[in-house]
């Protein structure tokens, strides 16, 4: 195995805590049920991977404003309320990532599906943000994971060699993706499991 002198980290579900739940469950008085259907039925995950493409958030929410009239309500919630929908850092594994850039032997860099709308808020909010080599956010770039054009244009920008590179992220889709760049992939669940992950590449966390 090639050393590797590359980590990338994907954000939300990795550093950072992001769930519509946060919103939700109380929108509908803890039915989780009900909230189930509107998440498979209205405000998707496959729409709010749009917007994570660049879409213009408030053209998405009057799309389904225009198609489900009656839950207009609940339709303005999701971007309306989004910032309620962050939680914390995921403090586990702020603590690697900082362990490792405290190491100095690798480039740190993040490659996440994310709005641009919506990131400027994240940025705000955690500092850590501030410690990578580089981002990038996909709506910056009009595309998003799993599809390859996003991998290559981090691979260029920051001049990183795939097979050098080590990518850690909970969608499994998005490691499958980087494995066929010829980049090594950890499928994140969490941040004791990633210890021990790391030591299959030889990266130790004191």
């Amino acid at each position: 195995m090639n050393q590797i002198d590359t980590i990338i980290f994907d954000l939300g579900g990795v550093l950072i805590d992001w769930n519509p739940e946060y919103v939700f469950l109380e929108a509908f008085k803890g039915d989780r049920k009900k909230m189930q259907w509107f998440f498979e039925t209205i405000c998707t995950s496959d729409w709010n991977e749009n917007q994570d493409a660049g879409y213009p958030l408030a053209q998405a929410t009057q799309d389904l404003v225009d198609t489900f009239p009656e839950h207009e309500q609940y339709i303005r919630l999701y971007y309306g309320n989004w910032e309620k929908m962050l939680g914390g850092a995921i403090v586990g594994t702020v603590n690697i990532l900082e362990a490792l850039i405290a190491s100095k032997k690798f480039k740190v860099v993040a490659l996440t599906n994310w709005s641009h709308e919506t990131f400027p808020i994240a940025q705000k909010r955690f500092d850590f943000l501030k410690w990578f080599d580089g981002i990038v956010v996909s709506g910056e770039e009009k595309t998003r994971k799993p599809f390859k054009e996003i991998y290559e244009i981090l691979l260029n920008r920051f001049d990183i060699v795939p097979e050098r590179a080590l990518f850690i992220d909970d969608n499994i889709k998005n490691i499958e993706a980087a494995h066929a760049l010829a980049i090594h992939g950890i499928h994140f669940k969490n941040a004791n499991e990633l210890i021990q992950q790391l030591k299959t590449f030889n990266i130790y966390i004191p």
